[in-house]
């Protein structure tokens, strides 16, 4: 970057003392300026957007590419390069190539069809509470409800054996943690890559109403692109929604007038669901994304080969887009709150495939939750709970709770 002068802060900035808010070096330079210089990891420069109408308008320009081999993707670990850009799946592509592979799942995760899902995935979790109520309390809300809840759903929904799931959520677990070494990340990416490509042989002689049976079906896919397709909705389709549901019931827990109006007024959910996503936006790192031209962002020229990464905790807090007359500080939790064009699952055409589905589940998981569990609390002092800030999907390690 040839127009910036020394960056202001280093990437990825500290926490402060409230875990749910995004690290305080972001939510002040966002005070400053929505477009702000930074540098990354290894002291190469970028820009960090951290405004709501500029990460949109970055998000929805095709030149800022999200293809991670593009000069000037911006990365915050050795990690992280390795699994963007090692056989890289189509959120790292662009269009047309993008456009094409997603083509290909977007059906299964059409609100008409998540809809019809419903019945299946409120049995699941009232299933999974039943066996968190037999082994007793206390529980760990995360590995006892929230990570199977979620998993059991996308091997439904992708035809991958759920007794399997100890192998894919500890490989998930390790491309998703900021500090492994690249090493370590092409392991694990080779590892499970393996196992869907091995799965995807099965499912040629053994097809079954599932997607990776219809994906291998196809006579426009090959074995790479099939495995790609699955790694990416197997990843993603467990850990975000495990993360964001037991952080969600954290903060729900801390306020027991909250989780109560809830309960007595379950039409309140989806909206309270929506605002849960806003306020916690569970993509602390960014979103990165590289300038294939100039472009003028936020009053600020990005140059051609400049790196990008684009705050959606700091745009979800806005009070340009959250405040104003008559608003609750956008820093605040408000259940109430209209926060339906918030950008936690990004926006322009890469943003979250499986946002139906991740809706649907979050309602579910709130109201059953809240419904079932009325005496449901921390059984640990809230200091004492542990987050995951080395992921790139923040969240809790483990949430003790009784009831």
């Amino acid at each position: 970057m040839t127009t910036a002068p020394a960056p202001a802060l280093t990437l990825p900035a500290p926490y402060g003392s409230c875990p749910f808010d995004p690290p305080p070096a972001y939510t002040h330079a966002s005070r400053e300026s929505a477009i702000t210089e930074a540098a990354l990891p290894d002291g190469a420069p970028c820009w960090l957007v951290t405004g709501y109408s500029e990460v949109r308008a970055v998000l929805a320009d095709p030149r800022f590419s999200a293809d991670a081999r593009t000069p000037g993707f911006p990365f915050l670990s050795p990690g992280q390069r390795q699994l963007a850009t090692a056989k890289p799946s189509f959120i790292r592509m662009d269009d047309p190539e993008h456009a094409r592979l997603r083509r290909m799942v977007t059906k299964d995760f059409l609100v008409k069809r998540i809809e019809a899902l419903r019945p299946g995935i409120q049995a699941i979790v009232d299933e999974t509470i039943d066996r968190m109520l037999a082994k007793g309390q206390p529980a760990d809300l995360v590995g006892d409800f929230a990570l199977p809840v979620p998993s059991l759903v996308i091997c439904l929904m992708l035809g991958v054996p759920y007794e399997d799931h100890d192998l894919f959520q500890s490989l998930s677990r390790t491309l998703l943690d900021n500090t492994t070494t690249r090493e370590r990340a092409a392991e694990a990416h080779h590892e499970l890559m393996d196992y869907l490509a091995r799965l995807a042989a099965h499912k040629a002689d053994h097809p079954g109403d599932d997607i990776l049976s219809r994906l291998v079906a196809r006579e426009d896919l090959n074995a790479q692109e099939t495995a790609s397709l699955g790694f990416l909705l197997l990843v993603t389709g467990h850990e975000s929604t495990a993360n964001m549901s037991a952080i969600a019931m954290l903060a729900l827990l801390r306020d027991p007038d909250r989780a109560a109006a809830l309960r007595a007024d379950p039409a309140l959910v989806p909206g309270a669901v929506e605002e849960l996503l806003r306020w916690l936006t569970i993509i602390h790192l960014g979103l990165g994304r590289a300038a294939t031209e100039d472009v003028e962002i936020g009053g600020r020229t990005v140059r051609a080969g400049d790196g990008v990464i684009c705050m959606l905790s700091t745009a979800n807090r806005d009070p340009d887009m959250f405040g104003g007359e008559g608003a609750t500080d956008p820093e605040e939790l408000d259940l109430t709150r209209d926060a339906r064009r918030h950008v936690a699952f990004g926006f322009g055409v890469h943003q979250c495939l499986g946002q139906p589905l991740a809706r649907a589940e979050l309602q579910i998981i709130v109201e059953t939750l809240l419904r079932r569990l009325p005496g449901l609390r921390l059984a640990v002092p809230e200091q004492e709970l542990a987050y995951s800030t080395e992921n790139i999907v923040y969240g809790l390690k483990a949430l003790p709770v009784a009831w």
